[in-house]
């Protein structure tokens, strides 16, 4: 009998951020791939015989190609497995779910998907950062930072009611700075570089476009990070200066 493989998104670390139906289907699994980011101590709560697998990537190095994950979930499903691939955020935002879901409808193995609490909200809103706000920021621009500055991307970094949030692009700031200073951008826009949103070692460095890099450099940022830029970054917007605990501010 062939198994399912169900997408899950894991939220943005801890476990009571999951939602009801991903934690009841992870506890049920018979297999978990998982990745680095996300619920990752879970091994009390699994079923003692759940096979576990590791596939996390790293900055810059995939131990697991994408095609070999694919792979593994279809072998595990044809083999009559309930499958969780649990993921960090949402499976749908930078997450490859889509890939995976076409190689599962693709093998004819049934397949779903659990949404997360994206980290493109999630942890910004750890450090009292709204990614809308009325009177302030009326859209929201997600970029991968792996990528180009796109024509998109120039375009909403200047609008001063668009917050572009940055996933995956700490190691990538000189060159999103750099290309968006050549492009016009004011270099006061306001930044914020929240690490490790909704972990107790959460910290958030406040600066602007023109001084991230050196901040950056400066507070020694390091990955896992959401870099937000535009005016819900800006210091003391919702809370009060002695309320922000874990704070760098400029």
């Amino acid at each position: 009998m062939t198994g399912r493989v169900h997408l899950i998104g894991g939220g943005p670390g801890p476990i009571d951020l999951m939602t009801v139906r991903a934690w009841r289907l992870l506890t049920s699994a018979e297999v978990v791939v998982m990745d680095r980011l996300g619920p990752t101590d879970l091994r009390g709560e699994l079923r003692p015989d759940a096979e576990v697998i590791d596939v996390g990537k790293l900055p810059g190095h995939h131990p697991v190609p994408q095609d070999e994950i694919n792979a593994l979930l279809v072998d595990r499903a044809r083999a009559g497995n309930q499958v969780v691939r649990l993921k960090g955020g949402d499976p749908f935002v930078f997450g490859r779910g889509g890939e995976e879901v076409a190689a599962c409808l693709a093998a004819g193995i049934p397949v779903d998907v659990v949404p997360g609490v994206t980290s493109a909200v999630a942890v910004p809103q750890a450090a009292g950062i709204p990614v809308t706000h009325r009177g302030v920021a009326t859209a929201v621009h997600i970029v991968h930072g792996q990528g180009p500055v796109s024509a998109s991307t120039v375009a909403a970094l200047r609008d001063p009611e668009v917050t572009t949030v940055i996933l995956m692009g700490v190691s990538a700031i000189p060159r999103i700075v750099a290309d968006a200073l050549r492009a016009g951008v004011d270099a006061d826009r306001p930044v914020a570089i929240v690490e490790r949103g909704h972990h107790l070692d959460q910290r958030t460095t406040r600066t602007t476009l023109g001084r991230a890099v050196l901040d950056a450099g400066r507070t020694g940022i390091r990955n896992p990070a959401v870099i937000v830029v535009g005016d819900v970054a800006r210091a003391e917007l919702l809370l009060p200066a002695h309320e922000m605990t874990g704070d760098t501010v400029r």
